[in-house]
């Protein structure tokens, strides 16, 4: 059997086929190895019909955006409440602390969620999970437009947030499942270049809506979206998670054969365990992973630094344009265009150059080393040196710009380089975990969304006071220091240190 730590490079690990592949180790392998076990239920190592990573193109690219456009309307709905909240506060005599929290513990719910739901579609697979999670989120985002009282608003937002939570845990196991790692940026360039414009686009549509009837519209029109994706998830979106379609296939053939022979790697590695002993370890993966793996501590921490950033900007770059330049909410939520266009940018200019420079780097180890490591996840990281670098300086403008009331082009200009910066260095990290953790993606991915969500929570409560503190020069000074002391350091120690973390990690069973 593979051994069961990340990219272990042991020829066990090495996958004959087509589309060679170290993230199929755990299921797939050679003829020889079928033939040594011929009830050992695994992928045809040449072709296979059911093989999420043989499907045609256009399969794989149809997952890939039901999640995205999936992914839009849950993270628009993150933001699209930010112009609207002096309006709810009033309606519902909210204080401004109980207005914030009202927007931002959406953000605190999916911190959790993905601790359960990544594990979770590691074991009843990704289209349960995602199907599930759907109908929740339609649910309480529909009690949200309907709330009366503040507390009711709240606790909707929270239950809402969690379903919604289910996009970040699934989108990078989903990547992984379809995707091999040449493809790695195309895809989550594609798939990221509509969920972004989600975060930007929900004050844009927010902001008309105060302006133009009730606040409630944010949440029934949004739910109204969410009943279409629903349909399109049950009639387009397929199973993708490896281990679970061969589960599948072993059951039929026990069937079948009346032989109880025949199972998977993972239903072997499985045997001598209870079915809750198995829930019990998938549950605590993400945990586990957080408290013993540098490799997610480090790549959680830098990625949560920049989610906090994105939020903090997200939830005042309104007021800028309110209070400093005196525009109407409708006239400001169009700035965010310019940080839509930003990440949007970032992600269709770094996906491509990630593969690029991924083939390159490969090409050349594969001419000067015999190494048993098909994929050097490592190869990700060079890419995030130059984000690193223009979303500081970016934020530098950003701030001084807007301290001294400079043209609004000047500030909008600000806030696109530091949107493409923070794309351009968190799009290899996303890369570099579904690398390394090909057995357990979903899990991982949760792991690292935790930290993320809550620095998405907690940043954008104490930014009022530092601006009213520092003013927008310094409070931008300030987290432009801070992201160059983040953004070099943890690239850094990933590319010199990441193999030898990955080849002391332990087991992410």
């Amino acid at each position: 059997m593979a051994s069961d730590k990340p990219n272990d490079p042991t020829p066990d690990r090495i996958v004959a086929g087509t589309q060679p592949d170290v993230e199929m180790a755990p299921i797939a392998n050679t003829e020889s190895k079928q033939d040594r076990d011929p009830y050992l239920v695994v992928f045809n190592s040449e072709y296979d019909a059911e093989n999420p990573k043989d499907w045609p193109a256009g399969r794989k690219w149809a997952v890939t955006d039901v999640l995205s456009a999936t992914g839009f309307n849950r993270i628009m709905v993150s933001t699209i409440m930010a112009p609207a909240l002096s309006t709810i506060a009033k309606e519902l005599d909210m204080n401004s602390t109980e207005s914030v929290m009202a927007l931002s513990i959406y953000l605190l719910a999916t911190a959790f969620g993905p601790l359960f739901i990544g594990p979770l579609s590691e074991i009843y697979g990704r289209k349960r999970i995602l199907h599930l999670s759907n109908l929740w989120f339609l649910i309480w985002n529909i009690a949200c437009g309907f709330a009366t009282t503040k507390e009711l608003l709240i606790a909707a937002r929270f239950l809402a947030g969690f379903g919604a939570s289910a996009v970040y845990a699934l989108a990078g196991g989903v990547l992984g499942d379809v995707w091999s790692p040449e493809q790695r940026g195309k895809s989550l360039g594609v798939y990221l270049l509509i969920p972004l414009l989600g975060a930007a686009v929900g004050p844009i549509i927010g902001g008309f809506m105060a302006a133009r009837t009730t606040w409630r519209w944010m949440f029934w029109s949004t739910s109204i979206f969410q009943a279409v994706m629903i349909f399109v998830a049950f009639t387009t979106f397929r199973e993708t998670y490896a281990p679970l379609i061969l589960r599948t296939r072993a059951e039929k053939l026990r069937q079948e054969t009346g032989d109880q022979q025949y199972q998977t790697v993972e239903e072997r590695h499985h045997s001598h365990k209870s079915a809750l002993s198995v829930l019990g370890r998938a549950l605590t993966r993400p945990m586990r992973l957080i408290m013993f793996h540098p490799i997610i501590q480090i790549t959680a921490a830098i990625s949560a630094f920049y989610y906090g950033i994105l939020y903090i900007l997200l939830s005042t770059f309104s007021d800028l344009w309110v209070d400093k330049y005196h525009q109407s909410v409708e006239i400001s939520g169009l700035h965010y265009i310019a940080l839509a266009l930003g990440e949007m940018a970032g992600s269709q200019i770094g996906g491509p150059l990630m593969d690029y420079l991924y083939r390159r780097m490969q090409a050349a180890r594969d001419a000067s080393s015999r190494t048993l490591e098909l994929y050097v996840p490592e190869f990700r990281i060079p890419l995030m040196f130059p984000g690193a670098l223009i979303a500081p300086l970016a934020l530098f403008l950003y701030g001084w710009a807007g301290q001294y009331r400079l043209h609004w082009l000047v500030v909008d200009v600000g806030m696109f380089f530091t949107a493409f910066g923070m794309q351009i260095a968190g799009m290899p990290l996303t890369a570099y975990v579904i690398d390394t953790y090909a057995e357990h993606t979903s899990s991982a991915m949760a792991a690292t969304q935790f930290l993320n969500s809550l620095t998405a929570f907690l940043f954008p409560l104490f930014a009022p006071k530092m601006y009213d503190a520092l003013g927008y020069g310094w409070s931008g000074s300030s987290m432009a220091f801070a992201g160059l002391i983040f953004g070099f350091p943890a690239p850094l120690i990933l590319w010199y240190f990441g193999s030898k973390f990955r080849a002391k990690a332990q087991s992410t069973y």
